[in-house]
């Protein structure tokens, strides 16, 4: 069931709902636009949209350089500092700048204000995540390089910086068990795990001979510390066990039929994960254990590349179901949807 959908200013590459109370209707939707010619920019935006009631409406929406990756800082229940109770958005973007960006309430809804802007590279900002206390960032960059900062209120500091990968670095991504180790994937195929309490950081292992393409994305389990998911241009999505950190373990895979770009696991519902699956659309996938890996629903209503896919945190739907947002990239189209299938 479709519950809204809206063309934004631009190529449409990320979505991501806020995990905040109070704002879990705010969604932020990010683009990518390269305009060619003698001397090419490349341009973007951020949009916020109030996704209720049966509706996605436009709140707010910011010009930026064109933006590879965002997320909203994690919700951490142990810790009340300002850097995980107010909810702050982090962009990646093209003029190698890491952007901080605070959610705030205004007379005419919700907007953003800037915190903190730090350029980090020369090179495109093409990744970036959060770690569990929302004090450090990583960030991967076009070069294969690998930043790590520190943020404190509006203070962004670069604490290291090094040489990760031959090639573009797609994925980068905490490890909430253990966050003093960073995950990260690229173009050159390789799925590496690096210890950040080593300056510069050293690798705990470094796997080239899984991923028949380069590594898009990589996601944590939330409800189980030893599993972790990552995705492909080779379009399979890969189950790892990481018990043994020096040597991950790949317990299966599934075939999605297509570049698999981003993947993000349900808050609640274990082993359920969203995938786009660039030129295949977006695919719900149910994992049981290592036994079971199965596609239970797809979604084609995009036609162009599919980049950006989020679950929402609530319910907007009288029967408690859950609701999706997803966008392609070259027909610059948002898409908020239920699932068909009885799936939570």
């Amino acid at each position: 069931m479709d519950v809204g959908h809206c063309y934004l200013d631009g190529n449409a590459d990320v979505v991501e709902f806020c995990p905040h109370d109070s704002f879990h209707h705010v969604l932020a939707a990010s683009t990518y636009t390269l305009q060619e010619g003698d001397h090419p920019t490349r341009s973007g935006s951020i949009s916020l949209f109030n996704v209720d009631l049966g509706k996605v409406d436009l709140l707010y929406r910011l010009k930026t350089a064109g933006i590879f990756d965002m997320k909203w800082n994690p919700v951490n229940t142990t810790t009340t500092t300002t850097t995980t109770t107010r909810p702050l958005l982090a962009q990646a973007d093209a003029d190698g700048f890491l952007k901080i960006h605070h959610l705030q309430s205004s007379i005419n809804g919700n907007d953003l204000k800037e915190v903190s802007s730090e350029k980090l590279s020369s090179c495109m900002c093409l990744c970036l995540d959060w770690n569990p206390s929302a004090t450090s960032i990583s960030v991967g960059h076009s070069d294969g390089s690998i930043s790590l900062t520190t943020f404190q209120e509006t203070k962004t500091i670069t604490s290291q910086q090094w040489k990760a990968h031959d090639y573009e670095v797609w994925a980068t991504t905490f490890d909430p068990d253990q966050p003093n180790l960073v995950y990260t994937g690229s173009d050159d195929c390789k799925f590496k795990g690096w210890d950040l309490r080593t300056s510069p950081s050293s690798t705990t292992f470094q796997n080239s001979k899984s991923h028949e393409m380069g590594v898009c994305c990589i996601s944590k389990s939330p409800h189980n510390p030893y599993t972790l998911f990552t995705g492909s241009y080779d379009e399979q999505l890969r189950i790892w066990d990481v018990r043994s950190i020096t040597r991950p373990v790949i317990e299966a895979s599934i075939g999605l039929g297509g570049g698999v770009w981003r993947i993000k696991n349900h808050c609640v519902v274990p082993g359920l994960i969203l995938a786009a699956c660039m030129h295949n659309g977006f695919a719900i996938v149910k994992v049981n254990g290592s036994q079971e890996v199965k596609v239970v629903e797809t979604y084609n209503k995009h036609e162009s590349l599919a980049y950006g896919a989020d679950w929402y945190r609530g319910s907007i739907d009288k029967k408690g179901k859950t609701v999706i947002a997803t966008c392609s990239f070259y027909d610059k189209l948002l898409r908020v949807w239920v699932p068909e299938t009885d799936i939570i």
